[in-house]
């Protein structure tokens, strides 16, 4: 083994130090990786996650996290939860405390999260506010990504969700998914995601960031990979858990997250949009891969000061 390392998406680098840290102490890679995404899911300058997370078409903000270890696939997520900060930690509780189950959503992933005293609070900023209501309009940038270029499926996902706006006549009052993947001294994988999903989306909607083998999957055997972007081909396509597979048949990380974009590629899907992935393995190799260019991965060693940024391979 390598040593311990963590690698990110997109706008992880706003935790990955947190969780470095940890490891670099000698800490777990569950730890490394709850903290890494808790600061994440606070970062205001972040509308696709936590606080401020872009809302539903009612104006509500839903969140969906997950964390899967890869010792044991032991796999806990939350989705569609109102008014808690943090559900990578409402996560980390369901995996830990709840062993019965996998996944909660809504009212009851809320009520689990009050009896183990998670603390509410507002996750709709102002700032949020004004971008729900003005972000609707035709725009040249992807609806769920790192500022991608759109594609024809996010202008019709626009004209859908603005029909849904309407009708639902929402209240008045930096972008995408982000997954971090870590591996501790002691050779502990674990891989977590945390998201507000897609905005404007239908009440109660989940993504593939609850989903496991969707967009979060870790074998420690072979390694773990996690997705974001277009999570409704993920979930058809099984994406994290076909990237894994394809690292326990031989491909390199990269290869693997491209044999996985190239297989979502087949499915129709009028809202075609941006979906991108990344891996790593037991040993420490690490990659990616995106379907358009620009697009880049973050990671971080013991010896790191700061994240490292790494091309996506481009399909």
């Amino acid at each position: 083994m390598s040593g311990p390392i963590v690698i990110g998406s997109e706008r992880s680098e706003a935790g990955l130090p947190a969780a470095m840290e940890i490891l670099a102490r000698g800490g777990s890679a569950l730890d490394a990786v709850e903290a890494g995404l808790r600061r994440c899911e606070d970062n205001l300058d972040d509308h696709y996650v936590g606080t401020g997370g872009l809302p539903n078409a009612q104006g509500v903000v839903e969140l969906d996290a997950s964390l899967m270890v890869g010792s044991s696939r032991a796999f806990g997520a939350v989705g569609a939860v109102k008014g808690f900060p943090n559900p990578i930690s409402i996560a980390r509780a369901v995996l830990e405390r709840l062993p019965q189950h996998s996944l909660l959503v809504g009212p009851g992933a809320e009520l689990f999260a009050e009896e183990n005293g998670f603390e509410r609070a507002e996750l709709l900023t102002e700032e949020s506010r004004k971008l729900f209501l003005a972000a609707l309009e035709p725009s040249a940038e992807s609806v769920e990504g790192e500022r991608t270029a759109a594609q024809a499926g996010d202008e019709l996902y626009r004209k859908t969700a603005l029909d849904l706006v309407n009708h639902f006549a929402p209240h008045d009052g930096p972008w995408g998914t982000i997954n971090i993947l870590a591996l501790d001294s002691s050779g502990e994988l674990v891989v977590g995601v945390s998201t507000s999903g897609y905005p404007w989306k239908y009440p109660g909607r989940v993504g593939d960031s609850a989903i496991p083998g969707a967009g979060n999957y870790a074998d420690l055997r072979y390694g773990g990979a996690a997705c974001t972007g277009r999570g409704e081909l993920s979930m058809r396509a099984l994406g994290a858990r076909g990237i894994v597979a394809d690292l326990a048949r031989g491909l390199d990380p990269s290869a693997a997250c491209l044999a996985m974009l190239a297989d979502a590629a087949t499915l129709p899907d009028e809202f075609r949009a941006e979906l991108r992935c990344l891996a790593l393995t037991p040993d420490g190799r690490h990659g990616a891969a995106a379907g358009q260019t620009g697009s880049v991965y973050a990671v971080m060693t013991a010896t790191s000061t700061e994240p490292e940024f790494h091309p996506r391979s481009v399909l």
